[in-house]
């Protein structure tokens, strides 16, 4: 159903759980702005703001990825081993390449998502598997390439890419909206977008149809690999190092973001827009309950609830036979 249709959906109806699902994403936004706005005076503040958007651009691009897997009724494990790996490795090559190593970060994260969606697609290995064994040798590769220690980055450009400012703008927050643009196109404007929305809302008719399933999974994964490397590039100038713990528990927050977004872990439907918002809540929700003082145990309680009340909201039973 269109975002359109939609919308007179709910003038017609009134207050629907299809119009929950579209404007869930928004609702949430507003009430933790403005209930964070009045625990605390210094969350709207200017300088607090530019502290949010920093926080959100390695999770917002990384999600953008994962964002196209997730539509695809697919599942990536491993976005948070790939982000940190592409960042070791970066960190690692700097050493003797400088600032001509920053592209083996999206190299690194275009290959092994290929690999990803090869095995996934080709091997008919489920993705919740394959992606769960990439991100458990993904941390061991980090710990053996790294030797447990971080690997500093020297490069002043390099590190200027994290800490400067473009126009007033932070460079990464720039680097953020662009790939949120390019995933835009990619979704709403290419025959990839369209038909990852059709192997998610239905592999078998997407099939039937004449798409080739098998190519559009490798190149969904692979996709997802670049943004990855892209987020790895990101955080390895905010750290000015290749930390061999770099990445670690990223694809909870990405896969929250994304189901808080509006895109259902079922597919088919949602998509990039919904996945900003969907990180900028996750940002906002953990910039804020460090302003109020909450421990950080709690806001995994909290963040938890979060994404179980999305997933509810955002599943339609409708097209669900059997939940296992």
């Amino acid at each position: 159903m269109s975002q359109n249709t939609t919308a007179s959906t709910l003038l017609r109806n009134g207050f629907s759980m299809e119009a929950m699902r579209v404007y869930f994403p928004f609702l949430v936004l507003v009430i933790v702005c403005i209930g964070f706005s009045i625990f605390s005076d210094q969350f709207l503040s200017a300088r607090n703001l530019e502290t949010v958007l920093r926080q959100t651009a390695v999770l917002s691009i990384a999600a953008m990825g994962a964002t196209f897997v997730i539509l695809m009724a697919s599942i990536d494990l491993s976005v948070g081993a790939v982000v940190g790996l592409s960042a070791v490795i970066i960190a690692y090559f700097m050493q003797s390449l400088g600032i001509a190593a920053v592209p083996t970060g999206l190299v690194v994260g275009a290959v092994l998502g290929a690999v990803i969606g090869g095995i996934h697609a080709k091997l008919k290995v489920p993705s919740f598997i394959g992606t769960l064994g990439f991100m458990v040798a993904g941390h061991g590769l980090m710990l053996h390439i790294t030797g447990g220690r971080p690997i500093m980055i020297r490069d002043e450009t390099m590190r200027g890419i994290g800490s400067g400012t473009i126009a007033g703008v932070p460079s990464i927050v720039l680097i953020a909206m662009a790939a949120f643009i390019i995933a835009y196109v990619i979704q709403h404007h290419t025959v990839l977008g369209r038909s990852i929305v059709a192997v998610g809302g239905g592999e078998v008719v997407a099939q039937r149809s004449g798409i080739k399933v098998d190519r559009i999974k490798i190149i969904t994964f692979m996709l997802a690999g670049i943004y990855s490397g892209l987020a790895g590039i990101v955080l390895a100038s905010r750290m000015g190092a290749g930390s061999p713990t770099a990445g670690t528990g990223l694809e909870l927050d990405v896969i929250a973001a994304v189901v808080i977004g509006g895109t259902p872990l079922t597919g088919g439907m949602g998509g990039v827009v919904g996945t900003a918002i969907g990180a900028l809540i996750i940002a906002i929700l953990s910039n804020g309950l460090n302003l109020a003082g909450v421990s950080s145990y709690s806001q995994m309680i909290i963040k938890g609830m979060v994404l179980i009340a999305a997933v509810i909201i955002s599943i339609d039973r409708k097209k669900i036979g059997i939940i296992k």
